[in-house]
């Protein structure tokens, strides 16, 4: 089986030794995305609602840069310190996906890179 990494100027660059996404067996497993503007590297300005769009936001350029897109996603993962986030995470996803929903787990953590309260990653079937 061979790999392949997948970049997209669009989304954040890589803050550590892992790649946006890497594709394999026609799926392209997407890195955890935070709310990083890709231009600056620095977190959105805003409240959680704008943070987790540009979650979303840097997930859909690396699916496009793989060939895809968000309605291709089959797994769903994202992380918040507060899950008291969720219904907002569930209200921004309604502008991202269409049905049938993505599998999905959201789950409680401590901290996340760089102080942020919001991480996705996924997993699309090409």
């Amino acid at each position: 089986m061979s790999k392949k990494a997948i970049h997209s100027d669009a989304a954040p660059s890589a803050i550590g030794t892992y790649s946006q996404a890497v594709e394999a067996g026609g799926l392209v497993f997407l890195s955890g995305q935070i709310p990083l503007d890709p231009a600056t590297m620095e977190v959105v300005d805003g409240d959680f609602e704008a943070r987790a769009r540009q979650v979303f936001e840097n997930l859909q350029a690396v699916a496009v840069a793989a060939g895809g897109s968000l309605d291709q996603v089959v797994k769903l993962t994202i992380f918040l310190t507060d899950l008291g986030n969720f219904a907002t995470v569930n209200r921004v996803m309604e502008d991202y996906f269409r049905q049938p929903y993505p599998a999905r787990a959201a789950v409680g953590v401590a901290s996340l890179p760089k102080g942020v309260d919001v991480e996705a990653d996924a997993i699309l079937a090409l």
